[in-house]
């Protein structure tokens, strides 16, 4: 509301000490393009230290909502230093647009939330970490229904689905592992060639070489390259879905989004890490042969020949063995995370991103559970 027929509206807005140090004069048009001006007179004001203020408001030409909003809020802030304020003279329709603003106003400022200290950090952190493993576990036990009424009825099971998904997180991982696996089993051999030539044990490279990869290593290197490959594939597909609303639509056709999305990607890695397994089983031994030869000077024919008696078919089935429990980890995880998302793009790259971190951590703890059970039972 603003008086702009009358020239005393368009004069200078200002606010300023009065006669006495308890009183304050408002004039001029406190108005929206005042309002810059007028915030720098209010910051110029001296500290009132008396307990009772008069604002004369009586020379105030013209004013709109700005205006009265920032009478309010100047009003509050003398207030809020314990002075009781009063404003005399405002005009009776600049009074009104006053009042209106001021029982629009909050009653007081928000506070700022103070900084959670050490204890509450852990204790948040804590319950977080508590949340998310009740999640994975109900999501667990909802998949495992899903796999029992696809097992209970066949027609249930996508086979297509299921056979994408061996091609893409098995055939299409044989390189990186194959390679990574044959560079492993060369450094192995070259590290521990160093140390049976102090002693003379040349042939127990094949022992070191054999024993370390077929029982250890390819099981748990495979599953963290699969981890960052297709687990993060799976995050990412399923976080997309999500985001796009295509999971709101599959349950909106009467498509579960367990028995499309993560049933096929479960059974696929199950399948397919088993087979990796054995293929980097192959490929880290060969590289081990290969190291073994110029350094040791053990040749292939005495490598494959020591081979059988330095691994044994237990041993080598403990590591098939764990291929499948790790398959489960890695799918289950990156398709839970996938389901986390919460909207946005930034959403999708944080849950893949925990996916990873999630899926390795509890591979390598599952793998310690494993050697700590096997050393129980003397295998």
């Amino acid at each position: 509301m603003t008086s702009t027929t009358d020239p005393a509206a368009q004069a200078i807005a200002e606010i300023r000490p009065g006669a006495t140090p308890a009183e304050l004069r408002c004039s001029g048009a406190w108005v929206l393009h005042a309002l810059g001006a007028l915030e720098r007179h209010i910051a110029e004001l001296p500290v009132a230290r008396e307990r009772e203020l008069h604002i004369d408001a009586s020379a105030v030409s013209a004013m709109d909502t700005a205006g009265a909003w920032l009478l309010c809020r100047t009003m509050r802030r003398l207030e809020q230093r314990g002075a009781t304020v009063h404003i005399d003279g405002l005009r009776p329709e600049f009074e009104a647009l006053y009042r209106l603003v001021t029982s629009r106003a909050p009653a007081k400022a928000p506070a700022a939330a103070a900084a959670p200290g050490t204890l509450e950090r852990i204790g948040r952190s804590a319950l977080e970490s508590l949340r998310g493993a009740v999640g994975l576990l109900a999501f667990v036990g909802e998949a495992a229904v899903a796999l029992a009424r696809s097992l209970a009825s066949s027609n249930r099971m996508r086979w297509r689905p299921i056979l994408y998904n061996i091609q893409k997180a098995g055939f299409e991982a044989l390189p990186i592992t194959g390679l990574l696996s044959f560079l492993l089993g060369i450094v192995i051999a070259y590290q521990g060639a160093e140390q049976l030539r102090r002693v003379g044990a040349n042939i127990y490279i094949v022992d070191l070489v054999g024993l370390s990869m077929a029982r250890e290593l390819s099981p748990l290197i495979t599953a963290i390259i699969v981890a960052g490959r297709s687990g993060s594939a799976y995050a990412a597909q399923i976080g997309t879905m999500k985001v796009t609303e295509e999971i709101d639509a599959l349950r909106t056709i009467g498509v579960g989004p367990i028995d499309l999305l993560v049933l096929p990607k479960v059974l696929a890695l199950i399948i397919a890490l088993p087979l990796l397994t054995v293929y980097t089983d192959v490929m880290g031994i060969l590289g081990g042969m290969v190291m073994a030869r110029p350094q040791l000077g053990v040749s292939f024919a005495t490598f494959l020949d020591r081979l059988g008696d330095a691994v044994s078919l237990t041993s080598y089935l403990i590591g098939i063995g764990k291929a499948p429990v790790f398959a489960v980890i890695i799918a289950l995880v990156g398709c839970y995370q996938g389901f986390q998302v919460t909207g946005s793009a930034d959403s999708v790259g944080r849950q893949t991103t925990v996916s990873v971190v999630q899926s390795i951590f509890l591979v390598i703890v599952t793998d310690a559970l494993f050697s700590i059970a096997f050393s129980w039972f003397k295998l």
